[in-house]
């Protein structure tokens, strides 16, 4: 989903980001820069004192410490502090905001209805779960709205994270499985590319080029699968000429497990962050 078409749903907006850290900066920042938010009607919140001055002298936007303060006025809340602690800072919240307003949570495996209940009241929720990569403006993140949150809602939650990636909008039932695979899905493509870097230095390249090599293959395989919507499987096929050299990795790949251990991996990641849910 691209930026088009809705890139006027923020425009006047007023936005508080509570927990302008690492994830919560990135996406700050790239609403600054593109001009979506404006940096009079844009507010945020860190833990300490120096680091709220020096954020603020950086993005030219007003920063502090106090989350009650900072929500005040505003049209959306976007909570980006530490899953552990999250319910402690709707809670800072409650009767402080209207149905008027919108809270955005960027925290893993904190379900909307915490946040409501901290909250109280009918205020408007949606839970985001973005990634990584959308530091450099490729990430993906999914989307997945409260029990009082509407389809115009989930535009607004759209319009900021096509930012910085793609967005796709799930039921909040899906979101471990999202944790699992696109949140924790960066770290299982590094392994593979450090292996097949590995593995051109193992058959002669140089370690740059080999990183090179295998890094932008990622890339231009991954590009080639969202820009034509065809399945890997047969995308792979077309490479796979008969009795090519193609054929021969494949085969090393199958013997060993490369694909049911990737399968495995997801499925791990998505029972612990149902774990970390019911731990909430």
């Amino acid at each position: 989903m691209s930026n088009k078409g809705t890139s006027n749903a923020l425009s006047g907006k007023k936005v508080a980001v509570l927990g302008a850290g690492k994830m919560g900066g990135i996406l700050l920042e790239a609403l600054l820069k593109t001009g979506l938010l404006s940096p009079k009607h844009t507010q945020a919140t860190v833990a300490h004192e120096d680091r709220a001055k020096a954020l603020g002298r950086k993005l030219g936007v007003s920063v502090g410490t106090n989350n009650r303060n900072a929500v005040e006025g505003v049209d959306i809340i976007l909570i980006a502090v530490k899953p552990q602690v999250v319910e402690e800072v709707a809670s800072q919240l409650r009767g402080r905001l209207s149905a008027r307003q919108l809270v955005i949570s960027v925290a893993a495996s904190v379900p909307n209805s915490l946040i409501e209940k901290a909250l109280g009241g009918d205020i408007p929720v949606i839970r985001a779960m973005p990634n990584t990569p959308c530091f450099v403006g490729s990430g993906m993140t999914a989307i997945a709205r409260g029990a009082h949150a509407t389809a115009k809602h989930v535009e607004l939650a759209t319009t900021m994270f096509n930012v910085v990636g793609r967005t796709v909008v799930v039921d909040e039932k899906h979101m471990d499985a999202v944790t699992g695979l696109s949140a924790s899905g960066p770290a299982y493509i590094y392994i593979i590319l450090e292996s097949l870097a590995e593995a051109g230095v193992k058959v002669g390249l140089p370690r740059d080029v080999a990183t090179l090599l295998a890094a932008q293959t990622t890339l231009g395989a991954a590009r080639v699968v969202l820009d034509t919507g065809d399945h890997p499987a047969l995308l792979k096929d077309s490479v796979t000429t008969p009795a090519g050299c193609t054929v021969d990795g494949l085969m090393e790949l199958e013997e060993g497990k490369l694909r049911v251990t990737l399968i495995k991996a997801v499925v791990k990641a998505t029972q612990r962050a149902k774990e970390l849910a019911y731990a909430s």
